[in-house]
């Protein structure tokens, strides 16, 4: 399977002026531990890492001090938004490329078992994603802050990554998303729009998105929790 991770990210609401991947998280840069679990599942074969062409640098000595496993890793410069890196992730494809999984470079804590079952049930659909179900009651809320609408819980799913797709179909709806100016927040969004089937997959609770300080503080205790138990078992 081959796999593209967005890392292009500025990381505003960390509140520091790198790219947030870069932050240490148990002394090693954030991306390392995303790229160690990909590395690790035995479905991922090739990765694209999307970046910005000034963090190439400090992306490869990431990969210098991890096993590759014998697989390709690919660095893929990034666009003005998400949408736009993935679009060149997209491009940079190899040729044979049929389905692709993307996984948002953030989301640390994924483990190789979501990859693996994500890419094994993409092997029988053209589009899913990872998600799992809202626990909170959410309210929907106008631009004056009155509540207009509770949605029923039980249908409601919080999106995570990986998601994965046919590789053609998903460069139609970029292409289809450029041309009608479409702006959207995941790679799932653009089928929607297009018309076309999604399914949902479980995805993992600890599967957070590293997006501000107490992500990251959420992120050491786990990845702390998962070290002790390893060492306890001698995984």
């Amino acid at each position: 399977m081959y796999l593209l991770i967005p890392a292009a990210g500025a990381g505003k609401r960390m509140g520091g002026s790198q790219n947030k991947l870069l932050l240490s998280l148990l002394g090693r840069p954030l991306l390392a531990w995303t790229l160690e679990t990909a590395l690790g599942a035995e479905s991922v074969e090739w990765i694209g890492i999307i970046g910005q062409r000034h963090d190439f640098a400090a992306f490869e000595d990431i990969l210098a001090g991890l096993s590759l496993e014998g697989k390709p890793c690919r660095l893929i410069e990034g666009g003005a938004s998400r949408q736009a890196s993935v679009f060149n992730g997209l491009s940079a494809l190899p040729e044979a490329a049929e389905k692709v999984l993307i996984h948002d470079g953030a989301r640390c804590l994924a483990t190789a078992d979501l990859f693996n079952r994500c890419a094994k049930e993409l092997a029988q659909t053209d589009g899913l994603i990872a998600a799992v179900p809202v626990k909170d009651t959410i309210k929907k809320v106008d631009g004056q802050g009155w509540i207009t609408e509770t949605p029923e819980r039980s249908a409601l799913w919080a999106a995570q990554t990986p998601q994965g797709f046919r590789v053609e179909l998903l460069k139609d709806c970029h292409r289809r998303g450029l041309e009608q100016g479409w702006e959207v927040t995941d790679d799932a969004a653009l089928l929607e729009r297009c018309g076309a089937p999604t399914r949902v997959i479980l995805g993992e609770e600890t599967n957070l998105k590293i997006t501000t300080p107490v992500d990251l503080a959420l992120a050491e205790f786990i990845l702390s929790q998962r070290q002790a138990i390893n060492a306890l078992t001698g995984e």
